[in-house]
């Protein structure tokens, strides 16, 4: 991510009923955020996908399933980029919220060969 938040940004990720389930997000597992300009459903859709799972779910962007605290794939998808990271840091058994990485965070992971970071 090219920008410099003062604040962290928090998202909401559900939709997971759709692939896996829940089961494959773990605490601290990082995501790979993608755009979906084409989804026919969302045009400010984005996917999430987990290094071993695969697509996982999308972020939340509806009024109804976005967490209070968090902000909506609408609300972030001309701040990230078309592919972006993020890192769980809550799960309850309806949502997974996760903090949008920085990109001195990204380089950070990325220079561990094992961070999923690197096989996403």
């Amino acid at each position: 991510m090219d920008y410099d938040y003062s604040e962290d940004i928090f998202i909401t990720v559900n939709g997971f009923n759709m692939f896996h389930g829940i089961k494959p997000f773990k605490l601290g597992s990082i995501l790979k955020l993608k755009k979906e300009p084409n989804n026919d459903y969302d045009g400010e859709a984005i996917a999430v996908e987990l290094r071993y799972a695969g697509k996982s779910g999308y972020i939340a962007n509806s009024a109804k399933t976005v967490i209070k605290g968090t902000m909506s794939a609408g609300r972030i998808y001309d701040k990230i980029l078309d592919e972006d990271y993020a890192q769980v840091k809550f799960i309850s058994s309806n949502a997974v919220i996760a903090k949008i990485l920085t990109s001195d965070e990204i380089n950070t992971l990325s220079k561990d060969p094992n961070s999923d970071i690197n096989h996403i």
